[in-house]
């Protein structure tokens, strides 16, 4: 039962770490329609900036915000000059709904290969802001830390922030109008591209989230999120790409089964069995947890 417990503790933790970069993918889909594979290199960046502020202040909570804000401009600035100019000039087609996602996979490998220059591709870690120990409850330790504790509320934040703002708010509405009918939007008099920029903008905040939250538990390196991108990606089409419940709901499910993988399986079966997960969602649900059934008119 201990073990049991344990087990579901550190599901809960991973499946928070999951959401988060599936948030962040679904955020942009929904504003885009684009699935964006770049979001690994742009957590990985700044989480690298949160980094420095790091060594340089000491401060964790300084290092964050900073983090936040280079990420937000870095979503923004890759929607704005990036992606609204490949939208431009791409012809209608099948190759031009493809040309986003394939851009989006090279503009990873651009973000990873400045990063390794700057920094290099040696292994550094991010200082915890609390403890790593594991707590001890009547004598027995469990695989439980603060940092653990801090992991599930921040990400649980950030959530609770972003649901508010798409079904509390008249920006969430605009956000969801320029994804689903962007020319009807526009004769309502939304700014379709300002409103999808806003959308990437809280996209790289969300995996500038995961990127610092993640690494005191990890090691930070060009590579080190290529990971969790995987698994936030698995996590958005189990839950559903349009819905940001379903990003939660995905990446606890995908976390917890993860653990349990863990603790009762074997480590090397993590990837084949997400992966069979991953086919059999598609399988029998396509359209993810919370996913509609209803069929858009193109």
């Amino acid at each position: 039962m201990r073990q049991f417990f344990s087990t579901i503790l550190i599901g809960i933790t991973l499946g928070s770490i999951y959401s988060l970069m599936a948030l962040a993918l679904v955020l942009v889909w929904r504003s885009t329609r684009v699935v964006n594979f770049a979001q690994a290199g742009q957590a990985i960046f700044s989480t690298y900036i949160g980094y420095e502020m790091m060594v340089r202040t000491g401060n964790f909570w300084f290092s964050l915000l900073i983090a936040i804000i280079i990420g937000s401009l870095l979503g923004a600035g890759v929607e704005y000059f990036f992606m609204r100019t490949l939208f431009k000039h791409a012809d209608d087609g099948p190759v031009a709904a493809l040309a986003p996602v394939i851009a989006t996979l090279g503009l990873l490998g651009v973000i990873r290969s400045v990063v390794g220059m700057i920094w290099g591709n040696e292994y550094r870690s991010f200082a915890s802001p609390v403890s790593t120990d594991n707590f001890v409850v009547a004598g027995a330790t469990i695989p439980f830390s603060r940092l653990n504790v801090l992991v599930i509320v921040g990400a649980a934040l950030v959530m609770i922030a972003f649901s508010i703002i798409f079904q509390r708010t008249n920006l969430g509405l605009a956000l969801r109008a320029s994804a689903f009918q962007p020319e009807i939007a526009r004769l309502a008099g939304i700014r379709v591209g300002p409103i999808r920029t806003i959308g990437w903008t809280f996209a790289g905040g969300a995996g500038a989230v995961a990127g610092v939250l993640v690494t005191p538990n990890d090691i930070l390196s060009p590579n080190s999120l290529d990971t969790l991108l995987v698994f936030g990606f698995v996590a958005a089409v189990i839950g559903g790409l349009e819905s940001l419940p379903g990003a939660v709901v995905g990446g606890m499910v995908l976390g917890i089964g993860i653990a349990f993988i863990l603790n009762y399986v074997s480590t090397t079966l993590i990837f084949p069995a997400v992966f069979v997960v991953l086919l059999l969602s598609l399988v029998i649900k396509p359209n993810g947890i919370f996913g509609s059934k209803k069929v858009r008119n193109a």
